[in-house]
């Protein structure tokens, strides 16, 4: 009879030890959809799907929007950008990707990680996720000039990326970035270093309002070049976006006004020339498209 006692209190008190833990785990549960896909606009974000989610990503750039209703604003315009990639999830927490992009032909390979992420209740307060990228830039030899090596067409980028989810319809980030090429052309830096913001307003289950903004520093210790005059050169300019979302659970699409033609981060970051300032003539329509699939 003891033995049975003692039996069925170590089975409640292990079901309650259970229990205990469970309740634990539910209070550092990560915070749902701080953010719905890995891209906003031309910025990466602190999302990462879940293990064994391959991701397909489509990205588009039309040309700008200055002339009007004769292109449909550059959408029927020659000179678009595309990028197409995949991203794969073999652990948590850590994602792997490849795309081919047509501008320059690069060819990238990512990886993405979630150092931190922002708890329910609030334990960790934000979202940190490292990203980097090495990108091969695919056209002729003789762009590289006659003293040209294989390793000319490497380009690099790593950037950290800090967000929270303020409330249910509110996400914002911050990042800090590092561009690097290994060839570039006369006048231009081989490094550049940048910051920028972005965020999500969320108005329904399904859609929501996207903005960004990117700015290349100007750094005397980083920069390797200025003009006769001691100014800084007009070029990389910053990039500014604003567009709309409607997600469905396997799929993602946003469509946007941006005022960065290129796709790559580091492309962005230093090449840039576009004046957002300057009205249509510097800003383009753009859409993303994300597919989701579970193995």
């Amino acid at each position: 009879m003891k033995k049975l006692v003692f039996l069925v209190v170590a089975i409640i008190f292990g079901f309650n030890l259970i229990n205990a833990q469970d309740e634990e785990k539910e209070k550092d549960k990560p915070v749902y959809e701080s953010f719905r896909a890995g891209t906003i606009i031309d910025n990466q974000t602190v999302f990462i799907p879940e293990k064994r989610t391959l991701e397909m990503v489509l990205q588009h750039r039309f040309s700008p929007m200055n002339n009007g209703i004769s292109d449909i604003w550059g959408i029927f315009s020659p000179g678009a950008n595309i990028r197409v990639g995949f991203n794969y999830v073999p652990i948590d927490r850590l994602q792997i990707g490849y795309g081919l992009t047509m501008n320059r032909m690069y060819s990238d390979f990512s990886a993405k990680y979630a150092i931190l992420k922002q708890t329910r209740k609030n334990v960790v307060p934000v979202f940190v996720t490292a990203y980097g990228n090495m990108a091969i830039d695919g056209r002729s030899d003789e762009v590289f000039g006659d003293n040209y090596k294989f390793s000319n067409r490497f380009s690099y980028f790593g950037q950290l990326i800090v967000g929270r989810k303020f409330t249910d319809w509110f996400s914002f980030e911050v990042n800090g970035s590092f561009s690097h090429y290994n060839s570039v052309a006369p006048g231009n830096d081989h490094d550049k270093i940048g910051v920028g913001f972005d965020g999500m307003i969320k108005f329904s289950p399904q859609s929501a309002l996207h903005f960004m903004y990117n700015i290349p520093l100007k750094i005397q210790s980083v920069s390797e070049y200025k003009t006769d005059n001691n100014e800084w050169l007009d070029y990389p300019q910053p990039s500014i976006g604003i567009g709309y979302e409607v997600y469905t659970g396997g799929h993602y699409f946003q469509v946007y006004i941006t005022s960065a033609k290129g796709i790559l981060p580091q492309h962005i970051s230093m090449l840039n020339e576009n004046d957002w300032t300057e009205g249509t003539k510097a800003v383009m329509v753009g859409f993303t498209m994300n597919r989701f699939w579970m193995f």
